[in-house]
């Protein structure tokens, strides 16, 4: 069966993945990674952060796919033995250099090829393979009748991974210069500052032999939005996926919320099982798309799966992001036999609000929270104040980690 592999932009993320069913998690330290808006993990938190996933039978990836300086590779060295230290699974690369730093400095750990490398054949596999590889992150600008290809003439041994959901680049396998140039924060050391999802009102492309003949690039309402991607969305393709010989499917998100973890992870761990319990030969149950539809996300897409990037534009219609339903709170307790549980709360709860439970397994069931208290146990409207701990009733069993987030007024209460 495939791996489910989850981002984990620090401790709290990584909790979520693992209790909704993630079977790796993957994630960086402060430095190397190619993601410099989360939290991220200091050397004692990665550390933690492997205890806590390997007690859950949970394999922990730590990303080193910068594009490092010569000057950078002395720390880079050392942060390689304390991961190595850590107990680590696997690196993620994408350099050259760093794979062969890693192999001289922790041969224990595996090393997986991020999608940064570009590899699209099987001729690229085998010479990564070569080099102590075990595992090929493909690029994103492939087909699923190329990676079954793929699949079919790479070593067997060789594992295959794929992007199934999250944000997407313009920049080939997400290498970009663009925010280099436009502000000085190289994208390649993890601090894009996105300049493909700006709004540009109108471009005009000039081709040094056609003067006289201006492309005027502008869209409905006067927006244009050539550079900016549509959010992938495999989970109506899981069967087609496994069936090509995917043996991990990746969600995108370490900079995304804890909620997001959760919820991707859940929709996919519940999408992966119904395959593997015989279910996944019927059509796909669409309380799964409505699911990740419930976090922040741009428009949908099913990337280039289905059609190769220069027979179609994949960018969005629209700027911004569709909203989230608002996340709630988080339960630090089970419900005891009267059905109060205790929540911290992560945005204003209200008291007889109808909301919904999410937990491992299960699409979002409507019910009601009443009855809150604060710490000291005195009866309250609402609790606005961020990580406030209260309790509350609800009309279903609630166990720890479950999440809170609202609901849609006149749902069914179970």
């Amino acid at each position: 069966m495939a791996e489910l592999l989850s981002p984990a932009g620090d401790l709290e993320k990584l909790r979520a993945a693992v209790r909704f069913g993630a079977d790796a998690v993957y994630l960086a330290g402060e430095s190397f990674g190619m993601r410099s808006a989360c939290a991220n993990f200091s050397d004692e938190e990665l550390a933690e952060a492997v205890a806590y996933a390997h007690a859950r039978g949970v394999k922990v990836y730590v990303t080193v796919n910068v594009l490092p300086r010569t000057e950078e590779y002395g720390a880079l060295g050392a942060f390689v033995r304390h991961l190595d230290g850590c107990g680590a699974d696997a690196v993620i690369v994408s350099d050259l250099g760093v794979l062969s730093l890693v192999r001289r400095e922790a041969p224990r750990l595996a090393v997986h090829v991020s999608t940064q490398a570009s590899v699209v054949s099987a001729e690229a596999c085998a010479a990564w393979q070569r080099l102590g590889a075990s595992r090929i992150v493909l690029a994103r600008e492939l087909t699923l009748e190329e990676i079954r290809r793929i699949r079919r003439e790479a070593d067997p041994a060789l594992e295959l991974e794929v992007f199934v959901h999250g944000a997407m680049c313009v920049a080939y396998s997400g290498r970009c210069l663009l925010s280099r140039y436009f502000t000085g924060r190289d994208g390649n050391h993890g601090r894009c500052a996105q300049p493909c999802r700006w709004n540009y009102r109108e471009l005009t492309v000039l081709e040094e032999k056609r003067p006289d003949d201006p492309i005027r690039i502008v869209e409905d309402g006067g927006d244009t939005f050539v550079m900016s991607s549509r959010d992938l969305c495999m989970i109506e393709h899981v069967p087609e996926l496994i069936e090509a010989g995917v043996d991990s499917f990746k969600i995108e998100g370490r900079a995304k919320s804890a909620y997001y973890a959760a919820v991707t992870t859940n929709a996919y761990r519940m999408a992966m099982d119904a395959y593997a319990d015989g279910r996944g030969t019927a059509e796909p149950d669409p309380a799964w798309l409505r699911e990740l539809e419930s976090v922040s996300h741009r428009e949908y897409d099913t990337g280039f799966f289905f059609t190769p990037p220069h027979e179609r534009a994949n960018v969005v219609t629209k700027p911004g992001y569709i909203r989230e339903k608002a996340y709630l709170a988080t339960a630090l307790t089970d419900s005891d036999p009267d059905g109060r549980a205790l929540f911290v709360q992560r945005n204003k709860v209200i008291d007889g609000s109808a909301v919904e439970l999410l937990t491992p397994g299960r699409i979002g069931i409507p019910c009601v929270l009443s009855e809150m208290r604060n710490g000291d146990g005195a009866p309250i409207a609402a609790a606005p104040h961020p990580q406030m701990r209260f309790t509350a009733r609800l009309s279903v069993p609630v166990l720890a980690g479950d999440i809170l987030r609202e609901g849609n007024e006149g749902d069914a209460v179970l």
